[in-house]
C-alpha cells in the first residue's frame, strides 16, 4: 500500500485506532527527529523548488549521503502519489539504503501557498521532508502516526506559519 494511502486511511479510521493498532510498540516522538539546522522559511514559486531548497538544506547539514539521489527518490515518490496531505501540509519523504536514522526538515512557506496537487486542492505552506532508512518501516509509520497527529491540530499550523524563527518553530512540537 502506498504510503500516503496508508495515512489518509489512517485518518479516515482516526489516530486513536491507529494507536491501538501500535499498542505494545514504542510510539516515537518527533521532537527527537527534529532539528533547528533543519527548519527553513522558503519564499519559492512552486514544489519542485521546495523540493531543491529543503534538499540543499539537509545537505548543508549533512544529513544525506548523496543529495542528488535523495532529491530524486523524493520526487519518483511524488510521482506515485502527491505527499500534499491537505491542510495546507505536504510529507515528501524516501527511505534509503545506507541511513541509521530518521530525520525531518520543515519547511514554511507563510505567504503564498505552493501547487503541491494535495488531495484537497489546496496549496500547501508547511512542508515536512522525512528521510531516513529504508529498513525500519514501523518506526517510520510511528514518525509519520506522531507527526500528523501534532499536525492535525490546527492552532498549531497557524503558530507555525506565524513562527519567526527556528526555534519557535522547534518548541511548537515540545513534547510531540
Amino acid at each position: 500500500m502506498a504510503i500516503l494511502a496508508h495515512i489518509n486511511h489512517q485518518l479516515a479510521i482516526g489516530f486513536g485506532e491507529l494507536r491501538k493498532r501500535l499498542k505494545g510498540e514504542e510510539l516515537v516522538a518527533i521532537s527527537n527527529s527534529l532539528d533547528e539546522r533543519l527548519v527553513a522559511f522558503l519564499d519559492v514559486d512552486d514544489r519542485d523548488a521546495a523540493i531543491e531548497s529543503m534538499v540543499a538544506l539537509l545537505d548543508g547539514a549533512k544529513k544525506l549521503q548523496d543529495p542528488h539521489i535523495f532529491r530524486r527518490a523524493i520526487l519518483e515518490r511524488e510521482k506515485i502519489v502527491s505527499t500534499g496531505i491537505g491542510m495546507g501540509v505536504a510529507v515528501p519523504h524516501a527511505k534509503l539504503l545506507g541511513y541509521t536514522d530518521f530525520f525531518i526538515a520543515i519547511g514554511i512557506q507563510a505567504k503564498k501557498g505552493i501547487e503541491w496537487n494535495a488531495l484537497d486542492g489546496e496549496p500547501v505552506h508547511l512542508i515536512f521532508m522525512i528521510g531516513g532508512p529504508d529498513q525500519q518501516q514501523t518506526r517510520y509509520l510511528h514518525i509519520l502516526s506522531s507527526l500528523t497527529t501534532a499536525i492535525k491540530d490546527p492552532e498549531r499550523r497557524k503558530k507555525l506559519l506565524k513562527a519567526t524563527t527556528p526555534k519557535q518553530v522547534i518548541d511548537l512540537f515540545e513534547g510531540c
